[in-house]
């Protein structure tokens, strides 16, 4: 499946791995295991949302300048409506959440997915 995704994506999204998976000890250091859960739920908050807009903008071939922006503005929009769907559930639900860990990874991670643009198809 990952395979049908761009070579773009698919770097940015391990990018955004090694980004949680640094900021992870750190938040674990800083606040504790909450702390720790909480910047990986902010860190998978991005990746799911980046994922399954990959998926969203590879489904489908875009035939004509007009079709490629359609394409781009739908998964975007999917990316944007699944973080903030995310982020209100995990807020929602996991009452330890260690609020700076949890924004902090999220926000880190979602301005690595703009980075997409800079790494080459081929």
């Amino acid at each position: 499946m990952l395979r049908r995704l761009g070579k773009p994506i698919r770097t940015v999204l391990r990018w955004q791995l090694a980004a949680t998976a640094t900021l992870i000890p750190v938040a674990a250091v800083a606040a504790g295991l909450h702390g720790a859960l909480s910047a990986g739920l902010g860190g998978m908050v991005s990746v799911c949302a980046g994922l399954i807009s990959g998926i969203v903008a590879s489904v489908g071939k875009a035939d004509s300048a007009g079709g490629v922006l359609i394409s781009a503005l739908r998964a975007e929009g999917v990316r944007i409506g699944l973080m903030v769907l995310l982020l209100w559930l995990v807020l929602a639900a996991y009452k330890g959440v260690v609020v700076l860990a949890f924004l902090g990874t999220f926000i880190v991670t979602a301005l690595i997915f703009t980075m997409a643009f800079a790494v080459r198809g081929r």
